[in-house]
């Protein structure tokens, strides 16, 4: 697979990677051998891009992933995420960025990925109580003493992104984008390319409601993290649907499927964007992975684009998970 650049320090990735998330029980029951097998297959396809974070499970995707690239560390880029508060009742609505809990979580995080470095360390969500400055110091730090390779930031503002990356470069911004979501275009994405910072989305197929094959939430397993999203609820979903339909109209056309052209559109936004669908199937990586063959011409790229930028029901999050976005 093809290799892209985040950022101007060095850091090299395989232009699509694999989000982890899925594979820790938050779009259902989880399966550690079916994961692992995706995992490895992975790396036969190219993919050498890994994302996942101390907050999926909390802890086990770690250390699945950790488990699955036993005597393969050196064909992966491991990436993972810290700045929640674990200690907190509301574990997904508290943060904590303090240098204190930097270094524990790098740490902690180093012994579950049984691993001796951190490719990308990545603060999860802008802590608004600790001075940006002050969380990529240490972060930093981390970098002088080799225990992490390259700096990141997800969901972070404009402001804190220039704030962040005049204290240490910043490789890349982790951040949702996709067909459905636009929200970086306007200011994110200028500004990440003006300063050389790459941009990594998350949730690339709308946690999978621009495949086509998104369920009800009636019909989802209690433990589906989309039960809390917004558009994926009652009349959202219903109105919702049109987008897909478009999408499966162009995929019709070029006989591929709607995630195929989903994922195709985001790859053609630029070089300096590795999208990481999630995935704890090989079947799904495999079609995923399919995507980076798919061209679409320029007039194609139009009219995807219009697709995503008409009506979306619903906000991306709900409020609670809407304030830990910084902007």
């Amino acid at each position: 697979m093809q290799q892209r650049k985040l950022g101007t320090q060095g850091l090299t990735v395989s232009a699509l990677g694999l989000g982890c998330m899925g594979m820790a029980q938050v779009y259902g029951e989880s399966d550690d051998a079916e994961s692992i097998a995706t995992i490895h297959r992975a790396l036969e396809l190219g993919v050498n891009f890994f994302d996942t974070a101390e907050v999926y499970g909390p802890y086990t995707n770690e250390e699945l992933l950790g488990r699955a690239l036993k005597g393969k560390r050196q064909q992966a880029i491991v990436a993972t995420k810290f700045g929640f508060d674990l200690t907190s009742k509301d574990r997904l609505g508290a943060v904590n960025s303090r240098p204190e809990n930097v270094f524990k979580v790098a740490n902690e995080s180093l012994k579950r990925l049984d691993t001796d470095y951190i490719d990308l360390f990545y603060q999860h969500r802008v802590d608004p109580a600790v001075p940006i400055e002050e969380t990529v110091g240490a972060m930093a730090e981390l970098v002088k003493q080799g225990k992490v390779r390259y700096l990141g930031l997800s969901e972070a503002g404009a402001a804190n992104i220039r704030r962040a990356h005049a204290v240490h470069p910043i490789s890349a911004l982790q951040s949702e984008y996709s067909l459905w979501e636009r929200n970086l275009e306007p200011e994110i994405i200028p500004l990440v390319r003006e300063l050389g910072i790459g941009l990594v989305p998350y949730c690339p197929l709308g946690r999978g409601f621009l495949t086509g094959a998104a369920p009800r939430l009636d019909s989802t397993n209690e433990a589906d993290f989309r039960r809390r999203d917004p558009r994926f609820q009652g009349e959202n979903y219903d109105r919702n649907l049109h987008l897909v339909e478009e999408v499966k109209a162009v995929a019709k056309k070029k006989d591929v499927t709607a995630a195929q052209i989903a994922l195709a559109w985001v790859l053609q936004k630029g070089n300096d964007i590795v999208p990481i669908p999630g995935t704890k199937r090989r079947k799904y990586l495999e079609e995923n992975v399919a995507s980076a063959s798919v061209t679409l011409t320029p007039q194609e790229m139009q009219q995807i684009d219009a697709i995503g930028a008409g009506d979306v029901s619903g906000p991306r999050y709900n409020e609670t998970f809407m304030k830990l976005v910084d902007r």
